[in-house]
């Protein structure tokens, strides 16, 4: 066979993700305050865009959406321009995993879209990356955990159940820089829509985290669970961490006197005290705590409807300058500088669709959840279902890889405190009927449950008696699993504990 160079046409299909593209799906995934920075930029580097100052108010007339059972809104931050009435459905789905594209993926015209409030009836990651978008790897340079980081590490090893992560996460918000915690138990409770004693309890467990002394409610607290780290926590101790004030004021007297014993045991007691760390959270330097500025707004409305928009404070407001820009272009007079200025038109109006765009997705991902985890809402922790990215992505008609960029680093501000997107999405496990699936946290609590109502004798369940009793309850559940839940709860064997029942019967 000759050798030689030859022509040959192929026809074939391939992903091509142009640079306005990849830009869309960088902007998708930043937070309120990287979008921040990101538009300041911008607003340096291209002078046809400027800040639309103008007050927006919402529409008259909603628009109604053909593809979707609810209202659309004015979205605030919305651009004027006539040029971008066209809205693409889904700019950044175009560039999703399987979908492929030739040439340009321009956006299509499409219908309304999700808008700026919908209601829902109460019955009813950040993926990927691009080459070159994370900046200067140079500042990507190691620091100190925060405090608040180190609890969260331990609370995932820790076997807590899916409600009472929720719980701890709420009292990781509310511990201070000492590492004290600055919350009452009791609105925690009623804002999560569960028992004082079920709060009192995760907070027991963390109180058992490093440092020793942390989410204490006060110094005495602090102090004692230091000594009982230490096992030096004996009446004596006791009376003297009771009566602190006493010291303060150097009552010797009156010190010896509540504690029964003489000055030396005193003063050997008084410098154990002052070996302990009255602030154990003082080690953590790390980043100042910063206030989260939720990204949508979960409200409940009237008729028992929950009432969801964008914050339009972190929605930057931006338009084409086109008084500027006709008279530079009338100006120019080079080819280079024609150029320019058609670049920064076309770069000026992609961002303004693309920032449009971001808005519509966050909501539409965010109504979604909200139509998926009404039952928290309503009705507290107990009753989170069982999500995943590819539930709400085939639900809306996007791609989990869209899904994934959306809940990352976005938060929704519900009457039950503030949640991190993400947080809403648990595993599941298959009914045993046919019927809907159970959260895998919900499946733990119940397996805590039925450990925590032993008794001593025949009540202490093994693991395959657990299997069988969430069987007749519903839940289709192998005996491996429950227990290796069981083990993540640090929770002994059937033999243990009814050896331990035995012995504090």
């Amino acid at each position: 066979m000759a050798l030689g160079p030859r022509l040959e046409l192929r026809q074939g299909q391939g992903l091509v993700i142009t640079p306005q593209l990849q830009q869309a799906i960088k902007l998708l995934q930043l937070s309120n305050l990287e979008l921040e920075a990101f538009v300041e930029g911008e607003l340096e580097r291209n002078p046809l865009l400027a800040r639309d100052e103008a007050d927006h108010e919402p529409d008259a007339e909603p628009v109604k959406a053909d593809s979707e059972p609810f209202e659309a809104d004015h979205i605030p931050g919305e651009a004027a321009e006539a040029d971008m009435d066209a809205r693409a459905d889904d700019l950044y789905d175009s560039a999703s995993p399987g979908d492929h594209a030739t040439g340009d993926a321009g956006p299509a015209a499409a219908g309304a879209d999700a808008g700026g409030s919908v209601d829902w009836s109460k019955a009813s990651r950040n993926g990927g990356s691009f080459e070159g978008e994370d900046g200067d790897p140079r500042e990507n340079h190691a620091r100190e955990l925060t405090l608040a980081e180190h609890l969260a590490e331990q609370v995932a090893v820790a076997g807590l159940t899916g409600p009472e992560r929720v719980v701890a996460q709420v009292l990781i918000d509310a511990v201070d820089e000492g590492g004290y915690l600055r919350a009452d138990l009791a609105e925690v409770a009623e804002r999560l829509g569960c028992e004082l004693e079920f709060v009192e309890d995760v907070l027991t467990v963390m109180q058992g985290f490093e440092p020793v002394g942390v989410c204490a409610r006060d110094v005495a607290e602090c102090l004692t669970l230091q000594l009982k780290d230490r096992n030096r926590f004996d009446p004596a101790m006791a009376a003297l961490v009771a009566n602190l004030e006493l010291l303060a004021r150097r009552d010797m007297a009156g010190l010896k006197r509540v504690c029964a014993v003489d000055d030396e045991d005193l003063r050997e007691m008084i410098a154990e005290l002052k070996a302990l760390t009255p602030r154990p959270g003082a080690a953590f330097g790390g980043e100042p705590a910063q206030s989260v500025t939720p990204d949508v707004y979960v409200r409940e409305g009237l008729g028992g409807l929950w009432h969801v928009e964008l914050n339009a404070d972190t929605l930057p407001r931006l338009l084409v300058d086109q008084r500027y820009h006709a008279r530079v272009s009338g100006g120019a007079r080079s080819d280079q500088e024609k150029v320019f200025v058609s670049d920064c038109l076309a770069s000026a109006n992609w961002l303004i669709k693309s920032l449009d765009q971001r808005a519509k997705t966050i909501l539409k991902v965010a109504s979604e959840i909200v139509r998926q985890q009404d039952g928290f809402l309503a009705f507290g922790v107990e009753h989170l279902r069982p999500l995943n990215l590819k539930t709400v992505a085939d639900a809306i008609g996007m791609h989990e890889s869209t899904v994934s960029r959306v809940t990352s680093n976005k938060y929704l501000a519900t009457p039950r405190g503030v949640f991190e997107m993400k947080f809403f999405f648990t595993s599941a496990i298959a009914s045993s009927s046919g019927g809907e699936a159970h959260s895998a946290e919900a499946v733990r609590h119940k397996i805590k449950q039925l450990i925590d109502n032993e008794r001593a004798g025949a009540d202490v369940h093994s693991d395959d008696a657990i299997v069988d009793i969430l069987k007749e309850a519903g839940v289709d559940i192998a005996r491996r699993t429950v227990a290796k839940y069981r083990e993540a709860m640090r929770i002994p064997s059937s033999v243990e504990r009814k050896r331990l029942l035995k012995e504090t019967a």
